[in-house]
């Protein structure tokens, strides 16, 4: 009992010291962005509600910013109207934490489990780390909803679809009818081979979007013929904040990027992106599927701000997993945890704004682009745990006995991974992170 009082008083005290380490790190790295999103979603919001005025005609006084999202989010959105400001600030900012934190637990948990982790420190500790994530701090001061879209892929990927439950898509479904970007998902589900559950998404963006235009049929209207299609309204592709292949073309020749160059990146990274997502789904290996369409998503999005780069958490989590995995002193062990220190690193220092007003030269090309580099070593390295029985159509994975992760031929050997438990038992180790 002293033994087990000791270590949870050592624990607190660890996580106290991180939290007030993280603290001091944030007052000096943290930009406050005065939840400049917020407020153009506010904005628009009372001067369509209040003001009689149509959604997508709203600016933000002095800027080009506008509402760019489709209807459906501005139904889900519209009580804010009904908010005061500081109010809206508020739900803002708490359901951010809320949905960040169990998405977090739901891939952690696993992991802390396996490794015999407190879980209650393993969570503390990630969620310190991820209040300096520059990603996560982006989100919340600028008032993103980022964390709530991975929320809702997340509970399809890693909580419905492994259990067969016949709602699965449904969270991705209404995800894209919000915003469309999650709708990689819907096709994620169909090149391998979910069909019930991508018949689900869609039918669930559809309705949601339908259930929109009803209501409000002349925002709808002019969302799907004008306002998706006015590029203007989300800021200059050639900014140093676009961290996706579009942006790093841009800023080539901000004057004449060229369209060809970024279709062929775009073609090239859906490519491997397609081979390693088939190959994890082919081992039950959902999590890392989700990690890699996150990563897929980042890459091809014409616009990828800084913020959006939220979707690289349950990589940057799945790291550490294998790195737990690996054996101990082993040269793969290191290799990982060298690669999530690294990128982790690199993705809290805001170093990409070192060439905010001059990205000319190879350091300019090298380093303003560092966050698209980070992307597309987890979309090649991640590794694909090997030891579960195939997924197969929509049911949950079933494995035996533990084993070591394997990569399809040509990807490099950093990824074996052997799992086993602190009393020696081993454990499956491709099963989607879903127990708890």
């Amino acid at each position: 009992m002293a033994q087990g009082a000791r270590r949870t008083a050592w624990q607190v005290t660890g996580v106290v010291a991180l939290a007030v380490a993280v603290a001091a790190f944030l007052t000096v790295a943290a930009v406050r962005h005065g939840f400049f999103d917020l407020k153009v979603y506010y904005g628009a919001l009372t001067f369509w509600v209040h003001d009689g005025g149509e959604i997508y005609d709203y600016l933000k006084l002095g800027t080009q910013y506008g509402f760019t999202y489709p209807p459906f989010a501005a139904l889900v959105m519209l009580p804010m109207a009904y908010l005061p400001w500081p109010a809206a600030i508020t739900v803002s900012v708490v359901a951010s934490v809320v949905v960040s934190s169990v998405v977090i637990w739901w891939l952690l948990d696993p992991v802390a489990r396996r490794a015999g982790w407190t879980r209650w420190f393993a969570l503390a500790v990630a969620l310190c780390l991820a209040a300096a994530f520059e990603p996560m701090r982006e989100t919340i001061n600028f008032g993103q909803v980022n964390m709530l879209l991975l929320f809702l892929v997340a509970l399809d990927l890693l909580r419905l679809l492994p259990a067969g439950n016949r709602w699965a898509g449904v969270g991705i479904g209404l995800a894209t009818a919000i915003k469309l970007t999650p709708g990689v998902f819907i096709i994620y589900l169909l090149i391998t081979g979910r069909w019930r559950a991508a018949v689900t998404a869609m039918a669930a963006a559809a309705a949601a979007t339908l259930a929109a235009a009803a209501l409000f049929p002349d925002a709808s209207r002019e969302f799907w013929t004008s306002a998706l299609w006015n590029t203007n309204r989300v800021g200059e592709l050639a900014f140093v904040s676009n961290q996706s292949l579009r942006g790093v073309v841009a800023r080539l020749h901000p004057e004449h990027p060229s369209t060809l160059a970024w279709l062929v990146l775009v073609l090239a990274t859906l490519a491997v992106w397609g081979w390693r997502a088939r190959a994890a789904v082919a081992n039950g290996d959902e999590a890392t599927g989700l990690a890699l369409t996150g990563a897929m998503m980042c890459l091809v999005s014409p616009v990828t701000w800084v913020h959006h780069l939220v979707w690289l958490i349950p990589a940057l989590i799945l790291l550490v997993d294998n790195a737990v995995a690996a054996p101990a002193r082993s040269s793969r062990r290191r290799a990982l945890v060298a690669f999530v220190v690294v990128a982790y690193g690199l993705l809290i220092s805001r170093i990409v704004w070192a060439w905010e007003k001059d990205f000319s030269g190879v350091d300019g090309f090298l380093g303003s682009n560092t966050y698209v580099w980070i992307s597309l070593a987890l979309l090649l390295l991640l590794p694909i745990r090997h030891g579960a029985a195939p997924l197969r159509g929509d049911g949950p994975a079933r494995g035996g006995p533990g084993g070591s992760a394997v990569e399809p031929a040509g990807v490099p050997q950093l990824v074996e991974v052997d799992r086993g438990t602190p009393t020696g038992e081993r454990h499956r180790v491709g099963a989607p992170l879903t127990v708890g």
